[in-house]
């Protein structure tokens, strides 16, 4: 029975051992409210906005679960170099060091501008950069993990953060790099990032028009891929039947200026007033039903079109594809060539799945890309510096679950040169002030340098027609940049290899490679 009929009276005993479990369920209460006011899943140094953990920090968060292990990796290499300036073991020396923040999303979803595989391989090639860097002398580096929110639009709080670390007498924080998507979003934060005065690099930002005073890019941009394609088809004419498929979304800088510089390389040529057609990307808030090319396709058949160029995502480049195969060869005569920019290949355009579509339209990818996948296997002159970023990167691969064809997409590669970019910059920033401020018979601390201190090395003309001067040697190539101001601050005589796939379908040589900004100009950059 639950209740007694006739329930004595209770005595002093039975009314304090009421009152003692009284006070401990307050107790519990109150520890339970204070937990779910502290850290939480996001920790101490960020806070949750729109789902996303949000701001600047050294430690561990709750990321996507995909590239947990290597958040975890990074908070780790951030810890010894805390150790090795703070509390070194034995009798070792105190290493200085500086911050660079990877500024980019953590988390993603159907329309997120980085997909988890994206961001995986950038925070790979990021880390690769931080170990290899290091493990050399000099100051060490904390690698930032600095999440805006899978949409880019939570920049602001991690901007003003950032910029009171860049005040940070000690351990300063010197550059950001990351920002991986040309959107409106993107455009602010580089102009914030600016105002502040800190040095910042875009590893695979490629909209011709995403410029600030202090925003340096490693990879080419939308007009200098095109010139690389107009080189590649000056000597593989066909009968330029052409035609231009577009992403109408609004809010996309990349997709609109790609549009515009191909227009302007091509239009003319291939007739693309009055042969094009529009979609609606995936990735974006535009509303609409995305990835729809049933009209591009019938009119390509139509046209018996043999050049397309694709002004749009690679995300969305497979589902053209798949349309393309459903209708065929059209009766062409002659294979379709789909023209693309990009940083390398996305894996989703060279799964089996693809590579069938592929052949039953008679297709062939042509890319004018950052990276060239035969560089893997010691083929097309690969980088003087590609095996040393293979050696760390490799082992990485081996640790954490980076997805099929690591490096195909060049996003390893292109964080991993930017965060290089960065570090070889204030290294030799390091080395410049102290061994200026020395004086003979007088010792003192050694001088950190500051973001303005490596802002004035990274505008330095590093190259030139004879060689270049403190050039980046990178995973990518070796380039360099004009000075203030020139070229945008964009990379001058970065290669720009052009990738079909699959491979050796198109007749004729290998042409000659592309460099930026000075590839109209026979001799103009080093060999």
């Amino acid at each position: 029975m639950l209740f007694r009929r006739h329930p004595r009276e209770w005595g002093p005993i039975e009314w304090a051992a009421v009152l003692a479990l009284a006070l401990g369920a307050g107790v519990v209460a109150a520890l339970l409210t204070l937990g779910a006011r502290g850290p939480g899943r996001c920790g101490d140094e960020l806070r949750e906005l729109g789902g996303d953990c949000v701001g600047v920090t050294e430690h561990a968060f709750d990321a996507d679960p995909r590239v947990g292990s290597l958040v975890a990796a990074v908070a780790e290499e951030n810890a010894r170099v805390r150790r090795d300036a703070e509390d070194p073991e034995g009798n070792a020396a105190r290493i200085p060091y500086v911050r660079i923040a990877l500024m980019m999303p953590f988390t993603s979803d159907e329309s997120s501008a980085m997909t988890t595989d994206m961001i995986r391989r950038a925070l790979a090639g990021a880390l690769t950069a931080q170990q290899e860097a290091n493990s050399g002398s000099g100051p060490h580096y904390q690698l930032l993990l600095a999440p805006d929110g899978r949409n880019l639009d939570h920049w602001r709080p991690v901007v003003r953060r950032l910029a009171e670390l860049a005040g940070d007498k000690q351990a300063p924080l010197v550059g950001v790099t990351g920002i991986p998507s040309s959107t409106p979003e993107t455009r602010r934060t580089i102009a914030a990032l600016s105002e502040h005065g800190i040095p910042t690099v875009g590893p695979v930002i490629t909209a011709a028009d995403m410029n600030a005073g202090h925003f340096f890019k490693t990879s080419p941009n939308n007009d200098q891929f095109a010139r690389a394609l107009k080189q590649y088809l000056a000597g593989r004419p066909e009968r330029e039947k052409g035609f231009l498929v577009w992403d109408n979304r609004s809010e996309d800088v990349y997709s609109r200026n790609l549009r515009r510089v191909f227009e302007k390389h091509f239009g003319a040529k291939y007739d693309f007033k009055g042969h094009n057609s529009n979609f609606t990307g995936s990735s974006g808030t535009d509303k609409g039903i995305p990835q729809r090319f049933t009209d591009a396709v019938q009119k390509i058949c139509t046209a018996r079109s043999d050049t397309v160029f694709f002004a749009g995502r690679d995300q969305d480049l497979p589902a053209f594809i798949k349309r393309l195969a459903q209708e065929g060869d059209c009766s062409r005569g002659s294979r379709l060539r789909l023209l693309k920019v990009g940083i390398g290949l996305e894996p989703t355009l060279t799964t089996p799945e693809t590579t069938r579509w592929l052949e039953e339209a008679r297709a062939t990818i042509i890319d004018a890309s950052s990276v060239d996948p035969a560089w893997w296997q010691g083929k097309h002159d690969p980088p003087r510096a590609l095996g040393r970023f293979r050696d760390r990167f490799d082992r990485l691969e081996r640790t954490h679950e980076l997805g099929a064809r690591p490096l195909n997409d060049g996003y390893a590669v292109m964080y991993h040169d930017a965060f290089t970019l960065l570090a070889d910059a204030v290294d030799r920033t390091y080395s410049d002030i102290n061994d200026s401020a020395g004086k003979p018979g007088k010792k003192g601390p050694e001088l950190i340098p500051t973001k303005n201190d490596v802002y004035n090395t990274l505008i330095n003309p590093t190259i030139s027609a004879n060689g270049c001067s403190n050039c980046l040697r990178g995973a990518a190539g070796s380039y360099g940049f004009e000075g203030p101001g020139v070229n945008d601050q964009w990379a001058v005589c970065k290669p720009v290899p052009i990738v079909e796939y699959p491979a050796g379908r198109e007749a004729g040589e290998r042409p000659p490679l592309y460099r930026t900004f000075r590839g109209g100009e026979k001799g103009a950059c080093p060999a």
